[in-house]
C-alpha cells in the first residue's frame, strides 16, 4: 500500500501523469472539476499508470481540492 500527495490539475487540454522529484504526483485531467468527473478520471489514470484496479485506488482527503493524498493498493 502507498500513499502519493497528488496535485490535480482538471480541465486541461490534454491528459497528462508526472512523477516529481519530491516523490508527489501531478495529473493533468481532461475532466471538469464537476459533479466528481476528474476524480473518477483520475481514479482511471492512476490505475492505468500502477497496472492495478480502479477498486485497488483510494482519495483519503481533497477529494474536492486541487491536492489529494490518494491511497494505492499495489499488492492486489
Amino acid at each position: 500500500m502507498k500513499v502519493f500527495r497528488v496535485k490535480v490539475k482538471p480541465a486541461s487540454r490534454q491528459q497528462l501523469f508526472r512523477r516529481e522529484d519530491d516523490g508527489s504526483l501531478t495529473v493533468h485531467l481532461k475532466s471538469p472539476p464537476i459533479d466528481g468527473k476528474a476524480n473518477q478520471e483520475l481514479i482511471q489514470v492512476l490505475a492505468n499508470a500502477f497496472s492495478v484496479s480502479k477498486s485497488s485506488i483510494r482519495i483519503k482527503s481533497g477529494a474536492s481540492a486541487k491536492n489529494k493524498w490518494v491511497e494505492i493498493d499495489t499488492d492486489g
